[in-house]
């Protein structure tokens, strides 16, 4: 049986903040700029949450105190890395064997950081990878994303 691989979602981009400004606004801050929308939350959405160490769990919390889970914090190394495992599988369910990974660089440039962003392991999702690819990498997926994140760390 033959393999294939998808290609990663690269992204990168400049913020006007130190690294761990950074850092601290993606993970303990990112209920304030995770757009409601990108959620799998029955109830409307109310708060992101990374707990902040590997291991941590990394998951969605409703107006009604429901959580949904979107996958576990696999390296927690502030201010420069985290590393993110991302278990939604293409139909957008939570799936805890899935193991797709997010990974953040946070490197100082000037007086702000380089974010360096990458999605990994795609092909792990099986049938349905490809357009699941699309989908995270489109407009509306991780450059949409990202760019809430950056006017959050920006303060605009």
């Amino acid at each position: 049986m033959k393999t294939v691989t998808i290609a990663p979602v690269r992204k990168t981009l400049t913020v006007k903040a130190a690294p761990a400004r950074a850092f601290e606004v993606f993970t303990s801050g990112m209920s304030r700029w995770w757009p409601p929308t990108h959620s799998i939350l029955k109830s409307p959405f109310k708060e992101a949450v990374i707990e902040p160490r590997a291991g941590g769990r990394w998951y969605h919390v409703g107006e009604d105190g429901s959580t949904c889970e979107t996958g576990l914090v696999r390296v927690w190394d502030p201010p420069g890395r985290l590393v993110l495992v991302w278990q939604l599988g293409p139909d957008w369910e939570y799936d805890k064997d899935l193991d797709t990974e997010v990974e953040l660089k946070f490197i100082p440039e000037g007086d702000g950081t380089r974010v360096e962003f990458e999605h990994r392991h795609i092909e792990r999702m099986g049938e349905g990878a490809e357009k699941a690819r699309a989908a995270v990498d489109a407009p509306g997926g991780w450059t949409a994303i990202l760019e809430e994140f950056r006017k959050s760390v920006e303060g605009a």
